[in-house]
């Protein structure tokens, strides 16, 4: 699945679903240059790079591999997606950093950093380091697991949420940004009404 949207050269974001079965990932592209939003469980790397492909810019095309958070279905193939990105700079959130291992040095985000573009936005609550980025001139938020819908737009899965306290600020947080399309790592992507629906939500917490 993927979404395009209008505006200059420059600006233009596209996006692409890589779907794992119960979590996904996400390849993000800006002309001939691309990001990979998580990376799944361990073995996922053919997946993306499949997708990659078919988004244009291929393996030698990516330049970031963004983390969303340290936990396995959506870290566990940082190693063999950087092993097949050499020139991509990884990142992670910098409270969750000290819990993944790649094979070479992640770049530690906090909020309101930007990578390609993207605003990082610091999201706490599932994990002390979970992350989101959004595209301001497109409207596109990934989410990673502050939120899911998998039956319906929620917040963090209280069972795998470290803090919910914060989990729900950061909730409130990402409905400030009204944003118009919403992928996170579990569900499908809200592609219709997703301001409202994130707003309802936030304010239902």
């Amino acid at each position: 699945m993927s979404g395009d949207t209008a505006g200059p050269v420059a600006s233009e974001l596209r996006w692409s679903r890589v779907d794992l079965g119960f979590v996904a990932a996400y390849v993000l592209v800006r002309g001939r240059e691309a990001a990979v939003v998580d990376t799944g469980v361990g073995g996922s790397a053919d997946a993306i790079g499949a997708v990659l492909d078919k988004a244009g810019p291929g393996w030698a095309g990516v330049r970031h591999v963004i983390l969303t958070h340290k936990h396995g279905d959506h870290a566990g193939s940082i190693g063999d997606v950087l092993d097949n990105a050499p020139r991509a700079t990884g990142y992670a959130g910098a409270d969750d950093l000290a819990d993944v291992s790649a094979p070479r040095r992640l770049r530690a985000l906090r909020d309101d950093d930007d990578v390609f573009g993207l605003r990082i936005i610091a999201t706490p609550g599932h994990t002390r380091g979970h992350l989101a980025v959004y595209d301001g001139g497109t409207g596109v938020m990934v989410a990673g697991d502050a939120l899911n819908n998998m039956d319906g737009l929620a917040g963090s899965n209280p069972q795998f949420t470290d803090d919910s306290t914060a989990a729900k600020d950061s909730v409130r947080k990402l409905a400030l940004l009204r944003p118009d399309t919403i992928l996170v790592g579990h569900g499908a992507p809200v592609e219709k009404d997703a301001a409202e629906m994130l707003q309802r939500l936030a304010g239902s917490l």
